[in-house]
């Protein structure tokens, strides 16, 4: 059990018999009376979010989640297949389970993947990925002095603001926290 100042953003917990994981955490003080905690959670099986608020004094039942080393396949549709590298056996995850990683997602790529009693329930990206840029405007010479960005898109569809200087053909390494451009690769 966990209690509630023990909560922290990532951390999973089981309430009403449903895995939910914590995207943000608030611990409000309010005048007279006692402090409230506010949680944006993320359902792991359904990916849906809803926000609660708890006492300071709630307990929580933590939930133990195995990282396992996965590849990256493919995606049909709204389906994403992954292959655990030691075994070999496929996994697969839906949209809402990947959520905003897919923009990162690249085929091949190793990653680690969340599971519960075998039950595969969301990824974890590395903190940074290098993708290839598909598409920009053309970059000039002597634009590496300026402070100027454009939008770029990647080879996974996702479109970033990079600087001037950066080509179609380039890879630049985005940060999958924040979505933004890092550095050019190579």
């Amino acid at each position: 059990m966990i209690d509630a100042g023990e909560l922290r953003k990532g951390i999973t917990v089981e309430l009403d018999g449903n895995m939910y994981q914590i995207v943000e955490y608030q611990h409000v003080k309010m005048q007279q009376r006692q402090p409230v905690i506010k949680l944006k959670l993320r359902d792991v099986r359904t990916g849906n979010t809803t926000e609660r608020n708890f006492q300071s004094n709630n307990k929580f039942k933590s939930v133990f989640l195995e990282h396992r080393t996965v590849q990256y396949l493919y995606n049909e549709s709204d389906l994403y297949y992954f292959m655990d590298t030691k075994n070999y056996e496929q996994m697969v995850l839906t949209a809402k389970q990947v959520g905003d990683s897919l923009h990162y997602l690249k085929e091949g790529m190793n990653l680690e993947i969340l599971t519960c009693k075998d039950e595969a329930v969301s990824i974890e990206l590395p903190t940074a990925v290098e993708l290839q840029v598909i598409e920009t405007e053309p970059g000039f010479k002597g634009d590496r002095a300026t402070a100027g960005t454009k939008p770029a898109k990647l080879e996974s569809g996702f479109v970033v603001q990079v600087p001037l200087f950066i080509s179609v053909g380039d890879s630049v390494k985005i940060d999958t926290r924040t979505g933004e451009y890092l550095e050019k690769v190579g």
